[in-house]
């Protein structure tokens, strides 16, 4: 299963709010699922329940307390509130009566105000000149072999001067489109940019994740991959926060991700 929507989503099963995930062999990273993997397909399991489709994601925040392993494991979503124009929801990740995973999702409407902003784009080369990276298993985690990277910024393990990851992404199997799931899931496709000053490999994992999502009001080209730009914001005892963007090649802002990672060792 290479496909990202397919590993992406989950299954109803029959009574409100219940769906079945089933994690396949290559979607690993470690003993657990991309993380990514994970929260994207809590996301789609969220927007399921999501009766008006014009309330689209707006912030997701997530925690993945436990790996979640190849199998089937299981995907309770409950709301919130509903309120006029904004829905909150919780989707909880189990196996075996252990949960692995929550996630706290806002969807909301569009709404008419003028005013718009954003930090300004990185400096980005165009994809086409950047060379595919040769990244996946075995010096890469499995999951990598799905996906396609660009590098434009320092490899892990590179001794690099400062923690910063960058280049482009997008899935090898064309995605009939873009939306929330699959900008979670990309989002966290990068490796943390902490890897870039280590000079060797070394466990690390997400411990907190948060992402506000920027719906484009021209719909994302699946087949064009988004710049990542990930920087370290600080590090202390153990624990390192970074932030996290994705960007079209035009220039619009689609994502901004900060995430807590801890070094396992």
């Amino acid at each position: 299963m290479d496909d990202l929507l397919a590993a992406t989503s989950p299954v109803p099963e029959g009574e409100p709010g219940l769906f079945t995930l089933d994690v396949h062999e290559g979607w690993t990273q470690g003993r657990g699922a991309f993380g990514g993997l994970v929260l994207g397909a809590m996301t789609r399991a969220i927007e399921a329940c999501e009766p008006e489709k014009d309330r689209v994601l707006r912030s997701l925040t997530g925690e993945i307390a436990g790996p979640v392993g190849v199998g089937r494991s299981t995907i309770r979503v409950t709301l919130v509130r509903r309120g006029s124009g904004v829905s909150t929801f919780r989707a909880e990740l189990a196996r075996e009566g252990e949960t692995l995973a929550v996630a706290t999702a806002v969807l909301g409407k569009a709404r008419n105000v003028e005013h718009a902003w954003a930090p300004p784009p990185p400096k980005r080369a165009p994809w086409r000149d950047v060379p595919v990276a040769p990244i996946g298993p075995p010096l890469a985690p499995s999951f990598a072999q799905f996906l396609e990277f660009r590098l434009t910024g320092p490899a892990p393990f590179s001794s690099a001067k400062e923690p910063r990851a960058e280049g482009w992404v997008r899935a090898r199997t064309a995605l009939p489109s873009l939306g929330g799931p699959e900008i979670v899931a990309l989002a966290d496709a990068y490796w943390p940019a902490g890897f870039s000053i280590e000079s060797a490999p070394r466990p690390i994992g997400t411990i907190a994740f948060t992402l506000q999502y920027f719906p484009p009001k021209v719909a994302l080209d699946p087949n064009e991959p988004l710049f990542h730009r990930a920087t370290g914001v600080a590090a202390h005892e153990g624990f390192l926060v970074e932030n996290r963007e994705l960007w079209t090649a035009d220039g619009r802002l689609v994502a901004l991700n900060p995430q807590t990672f801890v070094w396992i060792r």
